[in-house]
């Protein structure tokens, strides 16, 4: 419904009435005149209060809107810092745990190298090297009393024994008197199916072919070599075997159980000193 004003014809005031009306009353002079007879007042068109009450609540809402869209945006950066804050937490609890993994690492990298080393040493020791402290100067001057030795336990994988080598071995007699962890340093003087004869301190050897060599004896230094000895006949996969300082020396000429020793019985071969540091060296 709308409302339109006319112009009262009597005193001029101006006087509203409905646009279907067709008659009106002036509120100011009591003058009743019809409206189609009075002039109308400037254009002026009024809704009803109804009306005008949704147009209202429809610009409150749109109003209601954009206040919650800014209260949006206003929260967003407190939303925002919200978030910041909990990836910084995650990021910090990803950083301690980093460490930690970073620390272990650092231990196992540690550890590691110390474990493989021990392993292989043990290995080293069991399958490749032997090593043995030569107590006595049966050996001089060739090994010094108190020497540390080593000596390749894969040396004789690959070929005999041979004459002048200087060998690690279980000793007979004590391996007969079951103690198996005592081992002698000799060399090797003797081959399988050998004679050997001491005449004055000389060593004569005659082959299976029935010739006869006097040995050297240019590694014997520490002593003049005396007495009379054999004759022993090497048996098939043992050896006869002497110290360097013969005088001194409880060697195949001295033992009661047998005078050889059997290939089963050697450690290995004796390749260098490695202790004293001034002993240190090739043995030959």
């Amino acid at each position: 419904m709308k409302f339109i004003e006319y112009i009262c014809p009597n005193c001029g005031a101006t006087v509203q009435a409905d646009d279907s009306a067709t008659e009106a009353v002036c509120l100011f002079c009591s003058e009743k005149f019809a409206v189609s007879e009075a002039e109308k007042a400037p254009e002026t068109q009024f809704e009803e209060p109804e009306k005008e009450n949704k147009k209202a609540k429809k610009e409150k809402k749109s109003k209601e809107k954009k206040s919650k869209k800014k209260d949006k945006k206003k929260n967003a950066p407190e939303s925002s810092e919200s978030g910041e804050t909990a990836e910084t937490n995650e990021n910090a609890e990803g950083e301690a745990e980093e460490k930690k993994k970073s620390k272990g690492r650092e231990v196992f990298e540690f550890v590691l190298p110390i474990v493989i080393a021990f392993v292989v040493a043990m290995l080293l020791k069991t399958f490749v090297f032997a090593n043995a402290v030569v107590p006595t100067g049966s050996m001089l001057n060739t090994i010094q009393e108190g020497d540390r030795i080593i000596a390749s336990r894969i040396e004789y994988n690959f070929h005999e024994p041979e004459r002048y080598d200087i060998i690690i071995f279980k000793a007979p007699d004590e391996v007969a008197a079951g103690r198996n962890n005592v081992f002698y340093v000799k060399r090797v003087i003797g081959l399988p199916g050998e004679t050997v004869t001491v005449v004055n301190g000389v060593v004569y050897v005659q082959g299976k072919d029935g010739k006869s060599e006097q040995l050297r004896d240019d590694f014997i230094t520490a002593c003049e070599p005396t007495g009379n000895f054999g004759p022993y006949v090497v048996p098939e996969d043992s050896y006869f075997v002497m110290g360097d300082n013969r005088e001194s020396s409880v060697d195949s000429r001295y033992w009661t159980s047998t005078n050889y020793v059997h290939k089963d019985l050697i450690i290995g071969k004796a390749k260098f000193c490695y202790f004293p540091f001034n002993d240190a060296g090739l043995l030959e």
